[in-house]
């Protein structure tokens, strides 16, 4: 799904073995492992060289990014595996709410050498709107109810 400024989010495809799904590599030219703490907003990143694709492996947390001088707000969780990718020149921070951290995995594609500002934190540049990140964050765990309550009636 392809969402503003060439930012998309597609839902990752697993195989089922026998007891495990194995879910398809992202290709990059580094892999990091990131932990959100619980409870925490971060400040903006902007990388004017590098690709950013995020999975949620543990967790959740809304990705924030910035463009025509508005926010956008994506939710992200372990129930649902999808990534998301960022591309170069947009602004972007992480917001965790909840009780528990967030650790996700960044499959960094660089596009030739770090910008000395890549990893410089900015400010927001104007409050961030909680009641809409409120919701975003309720309608997600909702979500992830009702996809519980199906999953159990089916085994039941």
């Amino acid at each position: 799904m392809s969402l503003k400024k060439g930012i998309s989010l597609r839902k990752l495809e697993a195989i089922q073995g026998s007891t495990a799904q194995f879910y398809t590599p992202q290709l990059s030219d580094e892999t990091m492992l990131v932990q959100v703490p619980n409870h925490s907003i971060s400040d903006f990143f902007v990388h004017h060289f590098q690709t950013d694709q995020l999975l949620v492996v543990k967790g959740s947390f809304i990705l924030v990014a910035l463009y025509n001088k508005e926010y956008h707000y994506y939710a992200l969780n372990e129930e649902q595996p999808y990534v998301i990718t960022i591309p170069p020149g947009v602004p972007h921070c992480a917001i965790n709410l909840c009780e528990k951290d967030c650790v996700m995995v960044n499959a960094v594609l660089r596009h030739g050498e770090s910008h000395p500002l890549d990893y410089r934190p900015m400010k927001p540049p104007f409050p961030f709107d909680f009641d809409k990140i409120k919701l975003i964050v309720e309608t997600s765990q909702q979500t992830n109810l009702d996809k519980e309550k199906a999953t159990l009636l089916l085994e039941a």
